[in-house]
């Protein structure tokens, strides 16, 4: 048996409308904050605006092939001026939210109609979603840029649709474009967008959009809210049947606090003028900042004990432990410079600012806290301009909300904060289908490009991922030097920096907070929040896998990464990045296009890498299966569709030539003795090692079910998710397949979507199963069965011992394009083949290892891996690299 030597180094290695009130305050960013004496006006109904042409669904249909994996929606009756842009235009910033289409596909595939039709999903059972597969952007611009701002959506087309819309391409050029926006800027900006754009802004009331949004995202992303105490952010999955009533606190220069009872149902029940404009204000008249992002950096370095008058201040040092005080708390804000015989010049800047920023986050908190008390709601979520990520802002807020509800409460943030408002206009245009999708529809990804310019690599330095922000920065100069697809970046002059960690403060007494015990240098500016939201791909064609137990309860990663695993395997990845780039690059034939952007991907990686190892949580909930599959976007977004290409067509060619052979010697064996050789197969080909031990051990009790319990009543259907090219699928996988076929059961190949290291693809496997079909009767005419050979085939031997076999061995595609799989997002197909599979096979350490060996399943499971990662046999197993798992789990014992 040929030994498949290149298998994953790194696995190896390692609702319309909404209650309006009138509200006193700043515009711009405050989203109408208001004072706590603002005026309520009476709750009215907003109707949506009739004088925007609505999307028209009549008529929609897929365009190009029907078995496209993501197909493109054309609405042949659809006016050319529907746009997929809204803006939130405030005082300090722009927040854009705008669609793109997939790319689209028009080659024809027999054999993916074939496996349809058998399943059931070309006859009523496929769904129509009236949306289009595309993803979502979220882009920020500084307001006082606003024509940088501008020359984007130029650039883009994106008031006309995009330049892959219909409209574009025809050279159609629609006439009154309306582009939906909100906030103060969309009355402020509305000729200057008319005059360079040629549209007309249609303003969507600010409160609507803000709890529109806010109620998108809690509905839809999955690791959207985090609470975040003592410097910790902590992720919160919310039960969709328990979303509603919350509290949404929105602070902005002033802050607006919103009862929110349903999908457009909502009150604004309480505000203060003290607020984001509050601290900017004050800051800038008591300091010299020239912006907000530069208080807040101040504040990183203050010490508030120097202004503000603590307990220990008032009791000699001494806590007031009566009633719980620690010495080191505010007993009054700015209190101390009573006593002082100081000019405002004699204090630190940065002590002026943490002292406010304290001061108002505070208030902020508590100010919220008693407004969820007096309507008994646990849950508040805050948002808004003023809190942007910032760690002492979180931990303030935090801390007030939970003392104050002795724990009861908890203060919540979105990771899309920003964007609330700019997503509900966005949701504002009518029928875009957008409600009918749900969570398993939508995955955040986060691709990074690196600039080039004249051939340099502006980035950090391959595998030095501990250095500060300095050496994470990716220097911005001419737009024309860039990576033309690069769109996260295209702003002029700005830097993308990693934060440097800040030191956690400790929270303490009943008033306030100690002094914080260490600080970072460098405060990451709002400009650099684009590496902590990524672009929402919107793929209709993903659903739950149904054969889960229980969805709500699946969590993909066996193990957690902590801050000791995300240094292990951050160092993993950064030891193996040159060799992959090596493969990248001679996978497109090693020309200096394929080096410019073999060298831009390591950089972009570099600072992923670097990102995380500073921000654990920087990207929502993170696992090895996700930093996993972030490598392979990140490749496929510098075009490197398969960087591992010839080493797998070489492992493929060479284990397909002794196939024949081991399927003689299979042949010749009895029953028992067979499916003891195929499972060790199965284990050997994923990489040859026959001194392996199994660390887990239940061949005995899967060939009790198979040869015994069940004789004459075999599977009905079995799934069998493949991994690696070569020996792996070729001398492993397709001999058990051929073995469950011969047993009368029907064999599902389940293998990626996109090329994820040398993982075979659903792609290559027909290709693959149609030459082992030509040593194998058993093989072609289950091949045959299920539409994976269609055309006589030269070259069949005509004295192949034909055995009569009516069932039929299909491929299907998994939907991912990682070593990992998640099934909470699966691929339509495979979620269609599920639906009669009795038994489930998930062979190799990405599938049955790193992710799912924790996973229960409505029907048996066998797990195959070998552990070919040292750390992770001790971890799990306390075993040795190379032992094996054989890990059988009857539906009857889950």
């Amino acid at each position: 048996m040929a030994a498949n030597n290149n298998s994953d180094p790194i696995l190896d290695e390692g609702g319309e409308g909404g209650v309006k009130h009138e509200a006193v305050g700043e515009a711009g960013e405050g989203k109408g904050g208001g004072g706590a004496a603002a005026t309520q006006a009476p709750a009215a109904m907003l109707p949506r605006s009739g004088s925007r042409p609505q999307l028209d669904l009549s008529g929609a249909a897929i365009h190009g092939n029907l078995e496209d994996r993501n197909p493109t929606i054309l609405l042949p009756n659809q006016s050319d001026d529907i746009s997929h842009l809204a803006l939130d235009i405030g005082g300090s910033l722009i927040k854009l939210v705008y669609f793109s289409r997939h790319a689209e596909h028009s080659s024809e595939d027999k054999r993916k109609l074939s496996t349809k039709r058998r399943l059931g999903m070309l006859n009523g059972g496929r769904r129509s979603y009236p949306v289009l597969g595309g993803r979502l952007h979220f882009v920020k611009f500084e307001t006082g840029k606003l024509n940088e701002c501008l020359d984007f959506i130029s650039s883009k087309q994106l008031h006309r649709g995009g330049v892959d819309s219909p409209s574009w391409r025809s050279g159609a050029q629609p006439d009154n474009i309306v582009i939906k926006a909100t906030g103060g800027g969309a009355f402020k900006y509305a000729d200057l967008f008319k005059e360079r754009l040629g549209v007309s802004l249609e303003k969507e009331d600010e409160m609507d959009c803000l709890v529109a949004g806010a109620n998108f995202l809690l509905k839809s992303i999955r690791h959207e809210a985090f609470t975040h105490m003592d410097g910790q952010k902590e992720y919160v999955q919310i039960d969709q049947n328990d979303l509603f009533p919350f509290l949404l606190v929105n602070v902005g220069s002033g802050v607006s606090i919103i009862k929110v009872d349903g999908h457009g149902k909502f009150q604004r029940v309480s505000g203060t003028n003290v607020g984001g404009g509050t601290y900017w204000g004050l800051g800038r008249l008591m300091t010299k900042c020239k912006s907000f992002d530069e208080l807040l950096e101040l504040s990183q370095r203050g010490d508030n004990s120097t202004i503000d008058m603590l307990v220990g201040d008032i009791y000699g040092g001494l806590d007031y432990s009566k009633i719980g005080l620690s010495a080191s708390t505010i007993a009054s804000s700015f209190g101390k410079t009573i006593s002082d015989d100081k000019e405002l010049s004699d204090y630190r800047p940065e002590d002026i600012s943490l002292s406010l920023l304290r001061m108002i986050s505070y208030n902020i908190g508590q100010i919220s806290y008693l407004n969820a008390l007096r309507y008994g709601l646990k849950r508040i979520f805050f948002g808004g301009f003023f809190i942007r990520g910032h760690a002492y802002t979180m931990d303030t807020i935090s801390f007030a909300v939970n003392f104050w509800s002795k724990g009861e409460a908890k203060a919540m943030f979105l990771r899309h904060e920003g964007f609330l408002g700019a997503l509900g206009a966005f949701m504002s245009y009518e029928k875009h289908g957008l409600d009918d999708l749900r969570i398993h529809h939508l995955v955040e990804r986060f691709p990074m490009g690196a600039p080039y310019v004249g051939g340099k690599i502006h980035g950090p330095p391959l595998g030095d991922l501990n250095e500060k922000a300095s050496t994470s920065t990716l220097d911005h100069g001419n737009l024309n030097g860039f990576i033309s697809w690069m769109e996260k970046f295209v702003q002029k002059g700005t830097q993308i920096t990693a934060p440097v960690p800040v030191g956690f403060p400790v929270t303490t007494g009943m008033g306030g907070f100690e002094r914080p015990t260490a600080k970072g240098d460098i405060l990451r500016s709002d400009a650099s929040a684009a590496l902590n939201v990524g672009v929402l791909h919107l793929v209709p064609t993903l659903d739950v896998f149904p054969l889960l137990e229980d969805p709500k309860m699946y969590e993909p990663n066996t193990i957690d990464l902590d801050l000791n695993e995300y240094k292990y395997w951050f160092k993993i990845l950064s030891d193996h990045l040159p060799d992959l780039v090596d493969k990248a690059v001679a996978s497109e034939g090693g020309t200096d296009d394929a080096k410019r952007r073999g060298d831009a991907f390591a950089h972009a990686f570099s600072a992923h890498l670097a990102r995380l190892m500073e921000e654990p949580a920087a990207y929502g909930k993170f696992g090895l299966a996700n930093l996993l599959e972030l490598r392979e976007e990140c490749l496929r977004e510098f075009q490197f569709v398969d960087a591992y290409v010839s080493i797998k067509q070489r492992e493929n060619e060479a284990s397909l030539a002794v196939l024949p052979d081991l399927l003689m010697e299979l042949d010749s064996m009895n029953e028992e003795a067979r499916l003891l050789a195929l499972i060790e197969g199965v284990l050997a080909a994923n990489i040859f090692d026959w001194g392996s031990r199994a660390c887990i051990d239940d061949f005995d009790m899967f060939k009790k079910r198979m040869l015994a319990d069940k004789k004459g009543q075999p599977y009905k259907r079995a799934l069998l998710f493949v991994d690696n090219s070569g020996a792996d699928v070729v001398l492993g996988m397709i001999p058990l397949a051929r073995e469950l076929l011969r047993n009368g059961t029907e064999v599902v190949l389940v293998a990626n979507s996109l090329p994820a290291l040398n993982d075979v693809t659903a792609n290559e496997l027909p290709g693959i199963v149609a030459e082992a079909a030509k040593h194998c009767g058993i093989l072609r005419k289950a091949a045959e069965a299920g539409g994976l050979i269609f055309d006589a085939m030269a070259g069949i031997q005509d004295d192949l011992k034909d055995e009569p076999v009516s069932v039929p061995l299909m491929v299907v595609e998994n939907g991912c394009g990682s070593p990992c799989i998640d099934f909470r997002q699966v691929s339509s197909e495979l979620a269609a083949a599920a639906k009669d599979a009795d038994l489930l096979i998930l062979e190799g350490m990405g599938r049955s290892l790193h992710t799912n060996l924790n996973a229960r399943f409505k029907c048996d499971t066998l797990k195959l891996a070998m552990v070919k990662n040292q750390r992770l046999a001790e971890k799990l197993f306390n075993g040795n690299i190379y032992d094996c798992i054989c890990k059988f789990e009857p539906v009857h014992l889950t």
